[in-house]
């Protein structure tokens, strides 16, 4: 009997140590796994936070921005409030632009409420196309910023030379303020 247990055992040791080579096999492909997903779903949540971050930075950027548009605005109505009323009409056209401005302080207070009643529901692709969204209107206020104080710059040195050059006229050839 010892003989035939033997034998059996002898030609089972190969069949149990290739089982346990794979189970081993198999043990580290389920972690190597498991070690994917995580990193999977570590990297998703950290782009998720990225996106909501990106979007409540660039929406106090964006209102900041609308602020200071504004009061540029007020700034340079000052400016051509000094100018005569006919050459002056265009240019308190453009800068009578405050519900513009209100409206964009309003967009971004929707945008706030977007994020914070579905920021952390909403799809990637939403979060992205939301930033993308903020980022151009940044963009289009910047550049728009940029042109009001390059022009308002232009107005300032030219109203100023004007004014210093009717300050050498005689006052008979001064244009009065109940005439423009």
């Amino acid at each position: 009997m010892d003989d035939t247990f033997r034998t059996i055992w002898q030609t089972a040791d190969p069949l149990l140590r290739m089982a346990r080579v794979n189970l081993l096999q198999l043990v580290i492909v389920l972690i190597g796994a498991l070690a994917l997903i995580a990193v999977y779903l570590r990297h998703r949540g950290l782009r998720r936070e990225r996106s909501l971050r990106h979007l409540l930075d660039r929406a106090d950027a964006l209102e900041q921005l609308l602020h200071r548009t504004r009061d540029r605005m007020t700034e340079m109505r000052r400016v051509v409030d000094r100018v005569p009323s006919d050459i002056a009409a265009e240019a308190h056209a453009s800068l009578n632009a405050q519900s513009q401005v209100q409206q964009g302080l309003r967009d971004v207070l929707e945008h706030r409420l977007w994020i914070s009643q579905h920021g952390l529901t909403a799809p990637q692709k939403e979060l992205d196309a939301a930033c993308r969204a903020m980022d151009r209107a940044y963009s289009n206020i910047s550049d728009q910023l940029g042109r009001l104080e390059s022009a308002g710059a232009e107005l300032a040195t030219v109203t100023q030379a004007a004014i210093e050059q009717a300050a050498r006229e005689p006052a008979t050839l001064t244009r009065r303020a109940d005439e423009g």
